[in-house]
């Protein structure tokens, strides 16, 4: 690829689990670290600021984010029946790691677009006021998702 992704910025691994409170409770006592707090993001009105295999998505999903001092995070997803690319996954996959992501700042657009030419598609893009991520469906190939985000996050 021209514009190819960087190692230097991985940011995180992010699993869909089954139960977020067990599993929160788990990787803290498994990694010694503090409980991650659970934060709990009921479905919005469906819009152009989530879009999940084109179209506008709305859907509930609870999320815990483990730092790590290396400067990515573990996030910890449960996601609810509606359609959305963790039900898919789950529904394909069973629980488990949905995608990496990375940070690449200006290149997203750029390697967003290598990767469609590749033959992968966008599964899924999301905008707050806080943060931007788009989900590209590459697991039948690479075995997990890419996540293509302009700029690190760091959740509160």
């Amino acid at each position: 690829m021209k514009n190819t992704i960087d190692l230097n910025n991985f940011i995180q691994i992010a699993i869909i689990v089954e139960d977020i409170e067990k599993a929160a409770r788990e990787w803290a006592e498994i990694l010694g670290v503090p409980v991650p707090e659970i934060v709990h993001q009921p479905p919005k009105e469906p819009s152009e600021n989530l879009l999940y295999r084109g179209g506008p998505a709305s859907y509930d999903l609870k999320l815990a984010c483990i730092p790590s001092p290396m400067g990515f995070v573990i996030e910890l997803h449960e996601c609810d029946q509606n359609d959305s690319t963790f039900r898919e996954y789950v529904n394909k996959h069973g629980y488990g790691v949905h995608h990496i992501g990375f940070k690449v700042g200006e290149q997203r657009d750029a390697i967003v677009e290598e990767l469609q030419e590749r033959g992968y598609e966008i599964r899924m893009i999301g905008k707050s006021q806080y943060n931007t991520w788009t989900i590209m469906d590459t697991e039948n190939v690479l075995g997990v998702n890419l996540n293509i985000k302009p700029r690190h996050f760091q959740p509160r």
